[in-house]
């Protein structure tokens, strides 16, 4: 198939796809018209069932926690798919090299990048953890949280600094933390199971105060979990890619 044919099959995929999502949005209902009754029920009920003040997240990760392992799998297989793919392709090109990162060339980044990243991953690193701890008492969660908290890894390597980035991110770690985010998520529904309650289902203490952070039970921890996963998975994707795009030009030069 020559490149003129696979665009043009793409921009057909593409005006049938646009077309179809256009069509979903005309049935949708106007602005502060909602026809409920879900969302109405939920706002009723989740804060005295749950303890949990951020009902978006009691949502995600208890009324239909379910659907959202199924979610949070799609990042986990994708990151594990890059990784493979990716380390696959370099091991060909490095094939006996002792060191074969020593020679790269590492683009150098301007004073005024370099110091707006270095000044900005502190403060991200702490509202990626309080976004992620805190999904039961604010409109955040462990899918926000993962992607900010992966931002501040990202902007170490913006400020051109990719080897300190490959330092504190060493791969064989952030495969163990992706994977264990991914597999604690999965594990507290087991462990719903074993006790004979439904998957997901809420077993521990929910707190007396709704809104605290100690509250919620399973939700916090879930989130926890979630936002490991997520920023594990987004650091492994952003390092395996830069590691590949600089072996290439490496070898192009």
């Amino acid at each position: 198939m020559t490149p003129g044919q696979r665009r043009w099959i793409f921009l057909a995929g593409a005006a049938g796809l646009a077309a179809f999502y256009l069509w979903g949005l005309t049935g949708l209902p106007g602005f502060g018209h909602y026809p409920g009754p879900y969302g109405t029920i939920i706002n009723h009920v989740a804060v005295a069932q749950t303890k949990a003040t951020g009902v978006v997240s009691a949502v995600n990760f208890e009324y239909r926690g379910f659907d959202t392992v199924g979610e949070e799998f799609i990042l986990f297989v994708a990151a594990t798919g890059t990784a493979v793919v990716l380390r696959h392709l370099r091991s060909e090109r490095e094939q006996d090299q002792d060191d074969p990162t020593a020679d790269w060339a590492i683009p150098p980044a301007s004073d005024a990048v370099r110091l707006v990243a270095l000044l900005f991953t502190g403060p991200i690193v702490v509202l990626g953890w309080f976004l992620a701890s805190h999904a039961q008492t604010s409109p955040s969660g462990g899918f926000q949280g993962g992607v900010v908290l992966a931002t501040a890894f990202i902007l170490i390597y913006l400020s051109g600094e990719f080897l300190l980035f490959r330092r504190i991110s060493p791969a064989d770690v952030t495969d163990a933390v992706e994977a264990a985010g991914a597999g604690g998520f999965a594990a507290i529904g087991v462990a719903a199971l074993i006790m004979g309650l439904p998957y997901l289902k809420n077993f521990l203490p929910l707190g007396t105060a709704p809104g605290a952070v100690s509250s919620s039970g399973t939700i916090a921890l879930i989130s926890f979990f979630v936002g490991l996963e997520v920023a594990a998975a987004f650091i492994l994707i952003v390092g395996e890619l830069v590691e590949q795009t600089i072996l290439v030009r490496q070898g192009d030069r």
